[in-house]
């Protein structure tokens, strides 16, 4: 290669500097409060955010591209940090018998529940998985979420599994984590044997964390999932491993799984209806986030709240998500989410978006995104809003106005 070409291709490897210019930018840069700031400017290069403030205290910039926001609000990016999206057919008519009057359980030790998805997984072909996850992504997408965790937990055999997390990688619009969820439900061929599946959960981890695809493991430590014990071994291996681990705890009861998480220095504990105060202590301690999710206590009608007094007082960080997935929480709208851990659970507006960013990234062990700042990634929303309280005021309209994702609009 000449000097010349090789001065070319440098500059050609630079990255871009754009400036987006009239926001109203909410910035969640300190640890309290929006971070407004008025006729502001963002100014990154590639998919990094170089600058961020008010317009009119930037000096002059050699940018490639200018682009006015229009005085739209801009946030940061949406983070949903709790979702099952990659599985076959659905749970229309389990929704049918619990308006019935059959409970969660009932349906679960019908063998209804996870394993008749499970079920519906395992029959269906890469493809139809990967369609049917990409246009719940997609839904996703559209109402601005630039990251989101998969889990798995939807194949629980080694093929399915597997099949399962490379769907998840091969998703795109959004940024993927996925989450290893072998432990969800004993399948049909080991029942009465919980033990001897829990052992194969644990085997299967080495091989799918070598394919580079798993990010995180979960379990589902509950009455009717998996005991402390069992998850127990099972966080002990992804520690050997290196892994990172989340956990479904107390949903349904107090089973002590968040005590059992925060040993392992969990990065969030998910649900936590059923939290006891032991358990709310240990996430002080241990920093692990409260990962709540209002679809699902929406859907199955629960009565029992998640102390959110208790984890504000505590300092707990709170983060909501969809946790989209066929049997408890069907829902594909993260801002109706924004709305519901309001309604529902008496959060602040503020509170609400800072668990679906700032809390969110730190649910996936995420510190460079979730804030607008700079050398954060450039994920950011322009909403049609004057304020950011009212994206969860409204429900049943989406004011996504622009999507920028690693930079680029999208």
């Amino acid at each position: 290669m000449s000097v010349a070409a090789a001065k070319v291709h440098a500059v050609d490897a630079a990255p871009q500097r754009v400036l987006w210019r009239h926001a109203r930018i909410a910035s969640f840069a300190a640890d309290t409060g929006w971070g407004l700031i008025d006729a502001g400017a963002i100014l990154t290069e590639g998919d990094r955010i170089a600058w961020v403030g008010a317009e009119a205290e930037l000096a002059p910039q050699d940018v490639a591209a200018e682009r006015s926001l229009g005085g739209a609000l801009v946030t940061p990016g949406l983070i949903d940090a709790h979702t099952h999206l990659v599985y076959g057919g659905d749970r229309a008519r389990e929704f049918e018998m619990r308006l019935e009057g059959a409970t969660y359980e009932q349906i679960a030790k019908a063998g209804g529940g996870i394993r008749s998805t499970v079920a519906a997984t395992r029959m269906a072909s890469e493809l139809e998985l990967r369609a049917s996850a990409q246009a719940r992504l997609d839904a996703l997408i559209r109402e601005g979420v630039t990251t989101v965790e998969i889990k798995s937990g939807y194949g629980l055999s080694l093929e399915s599994e597997r099949r399962c997390l490379e769907v998840a990688r091969a998703l795109r619009g959004a940024c993927v984590r996925t989450t290893y969820l072998g432990a969800h439900a004993v399948p049909p061929e080991f029942h009465g044997r919980p033990d001897d599946y829990v052992d194969l959960v644990i085997g299967w981890m080495p091989e799918l964390r070598d394919a580079g695809l798993i990010d995180a493991v979960d379990a589902f430590c509950e009455s009717i999932g998996f005991t402390p014990e069992q998850t127990r071994r099972v966080f002990a291996a992804a520690r050997e491993l290196e892994l990172p681990v989340k956990l479904h705890a107390e949903q349904l009861s107090d089973q002590g799984g968040a005590q059992l998480a925060c040993e392992f220095g969990a990065l969030s504990c998910d649900h936590l209806e059923h939290v006891s105060p032991a358990g709310i202590d240990a996430m002080r301690r241990s920093g692990t986030v409260a990962l709540l999710l209002p679809g699902a206590y929406y859907f199955l009608r629960e009565t029992a709240l998640p102390p959110i007094a208790a984890l504000r007082e505590a300092g707990v960080p709170i983060a909501i998500a969809t946790d989209h997935n066929p049997g408890t929480s069907p829902t594909l709208s993260p801002l109706l989410m924004l709305n519901m851990a309001c309604t529902l659970f008496r959060m602040t507006p503020e509170e609400a978006l800072r668990g679906l960013t700032v809390n969110a990234a730190r649910a996936l062990g995420l510190p460079d995104r979730g804030r607008l700042s700079p050398g954060l990634r450039a994920d950011f929303c322009a909403w049609d809003a004057g304020h950011p309280n009212e994206l969860a005021y409204y429900f049943g309209r989406n004011p996504l106005r622009e999507r920028v994702f690693g930079g680029v609009a999208s």
